[in-house]
């Protein structure tokens, strides 16, 4: 059968979509990219907040007219929406065949083949992938995901991550080292270690500062190039000192910390049941920046969480002016239903939340754009991405500095007179500089090895980098 994909949300639910592509492909199964072809479809939704929700439906809608106007004869509906709402879907959308949860992934194979041959599976025993579970990788082939840990035991009110991922539990050291150790033999440039708290990796296991071990391992993998390797989502109160050592020591581990705070006010803080306040985040900025010079440091805020005074919200300005971050990702709560914080009182309406939004992220451009203008001039290692979606007069790339999908980018209207290839490392000198984009042109005559090939190996029907952002 041909079997087309859509990945919704986060890069951890496009692991899970890798996952359910990998069985399909080892059952003899077609992956297509072209939704007119797709005998099945399937959607891997996500449901964590409002707009990732109402992106779901609409998809699952869309897919759903090629039943009528395509070769689709299955519409397999997976991941977080199906936690959620598994009866609605299957009761307010017919053309929806079968529905699949997150620990259900390993059935994908049996739902596309014959009706009898569907087998049965427990949704709510945990599933967590390994090195030896077949993948394929949806990703351009120059950087890839691998997830370390599934689950969350934190309490943060406004989240229901832990109601449908489960409880947090880590894969088996050694099982990361060989998928990492196969991505780079493959040609794979970066590796981006993923998990919703990825500085708890290993806890389950007894293992004490195991993120800190398992990037000192990754670094010290041998490859016949240069690799990049970073983590992403650390929880402030697990940043510890041996982690950042860690980072700093090792040329392969990129010096960025993506960190979110969700808020500066020890009051919204406490109500959220994460505790610390902006002067214990000042004094940790003050100590990852010492540790790691040159550090880029990524977090992400929610405005208008319920019992947000503007008391509280200019407390949050006024962290953001003295923070100085390099990025900040700003989202407005989202009232889900079945989260603790939907109890609470002292609901913001959702002009002022709105507000409050754009005021912030009007604060943080400005720093963003003056720390870029200070790039002007200096020379820096980019990773070449490919030409630009928008015009082909223009090449993407990347600094360690910015993570795939979520930060900004650098485009590169010079090459040098040489031949530029997705996947390459090259150096770049930075001639201009926006609010969170940079250009600049390519000074090297000969990148540091050839890198072939740029599009995914297995693209994917429909991707959505802005759900990606819709993260916490």
């Amino acid at each position: 059968m041909k079997v087309g994909f859509v990945s919704l949300g986060c890069p951890k639910n496009l692991v899970d979509s890798e996952v359910m592509m990998g069985q399909l492909a080892a059952h003899g199964h077609q992956l297509t990219s072209q939704p007119d072809e797709a005998e099945i479809i399937v959607v891997n939704t996500c449901s964590f907040i409002d707009p990732a929700k109402q992106e779901s439906v609409d998809t699952i809608l869309e897919m759903a007219e090629y039943k009528k106007s395509g070769a689709a004869r299955k519409l397999i509906v997976a991941g977080c929406l199906v936690e959620r709402y598994r009866n609605d879907i299957r009761k307010n959308i017919p053309e929806v065949d079968h529905v699949i949860g997150t620990n259900e992934i390993e059935t994908i194979a049996s739902l596309c083949g014959p009706a009898d041959a569907a087998t049965q599976s427990n949704p709510l025993a945990p599933y967590l992938y390994h090195d030896a579970t077949p993948r394929l990788q949806a990703t351009p082939r120059h950087y890839a995901y691998i997830k370390i840990a599934e689950g969350c035991d934190h309490p943060c009110s406004f989240c229901i991550i832990p109601q449908f991922r489960g409880a947090f539990r880590s894969r088996r050291f050694e099982s990361v080292v060989a998928e990492a150790t196969r991505l780079f033999s493959q040609g794979v440039r970066e590796i981006n270690l993923i998990g919703q708290d990825t500085t708890c990796y290993g806890e389950d296991l007894g293992l004490k500062d195991g993120l800190a071990q398992l990037l000192e391992r990754l670094g010290q993998i041998e490859t016949p190039h240069e690799k990049w390797i970073r983590f992403l989502y650390a929880y402030p109160n697990k940043v510890t000192q041996k982690l950042l050592d860690t980072i700093a020591a090792s040329p392969s581990l990129v010096k960025y910390i993506d960190m979110p705070l969700q808020h500066a006010s020890a009051n919204v803080l406490k109500r959220m049941k994460r505790g610390a306040s902006g002067d214990i985040f000042l004094k940790l900025l003050e100590r990852i920046r010492r540790t790691i010079p040159g550090v880029a440091i990524r977090t992400s805020f929610i405005v208008g969480f319920p019992g947000e005074t503007r008391q509280d919200f200019e407390e949050l300005c006024q962290f953001v002016k003295a923070a100085q971050l390099d990025r900040v990702g700003v989202f407005t709560y989202s009232d889900e239903e079945t989260s603790k914080s939907f109890h609470l009182d002292g609901k913001v309406d959702k002009r002022t939340i709105h507000n409050r939004k754009r005021s912030l992220m009007a604060a943080q451009r400005r720093i963003s754009a003056a720390r870029n203008r200070k790039m002007v001039g200096q020379e820096v290692d980019v990773l070449l991405e490919g030409p630009s979606q928008e015009t082909d007069m223009l090449w993407e790339a990347r600094m360690r500095s910015q993570a795939p999908e979520i930060d900004g980018v650098c485009y590169i209207n010079d090459d040098n007179g040489t031949v530029m290839k997705p996947g390459q490392i090259r150096r770049m000198r930075v001639t201009e500089a926006h609010d969170y984009d940079l250009i600049g042109g390519l000074i090297d005559e000969t990148p540091k090895d050839i890198v072939s090939s740029a599009a995914p190996l297995f693209p994917i029907l429909k991707s959505s980098p802005e759900a990606a952002r819709q993260r916490l």
